[in-house]
């Protein structure tokens, strides 16, 4: 389990006590791949889903492909993925032992 500086629900650095909040960052990882687009983070501009441009798309397996995609290039291990008929995302995938 990867450990990092974690982020709010807006993107934003965590602070208490006057230092950076540091812990389990799996979630983090996931929330910023699926929301980039392919660009957005600038070290690594092939990197991200971009799931907005799914959100009118019929084929909701192309949005799971995607997901998985990056989710394995990233270092995961991808167990399962659910997309709802209204785009609910379920995702099961962690960075392994």
């Amino acid at each position: 389990m990867p450990t990092d500086i974690l982020l709010n629900e807006n993107f934003e650095l965590q602070f208490a006590e006057g230092d950076f909040v540091f812990g389990e960052s799996t979630y983090e990882h996931q929330r910023s791949l699926l929301l980039a687009d392919k660009g957005e983070i600038k070290p690594f501009p092939k990197n991200g889903v971009g799931t907005r441009r799914y959100l009118e798309h019929e084929a909701p397996e192309e949005l799971a492909r995607e997901i998985r995609q990056e989710f394995f290039a990233d270092g995961m291990n991808v167990h399962e993925i659910e997309i709802s008929d209204t785009l609910d995302i379920n995702i099961n995938a962690d960075y392994g032992d």
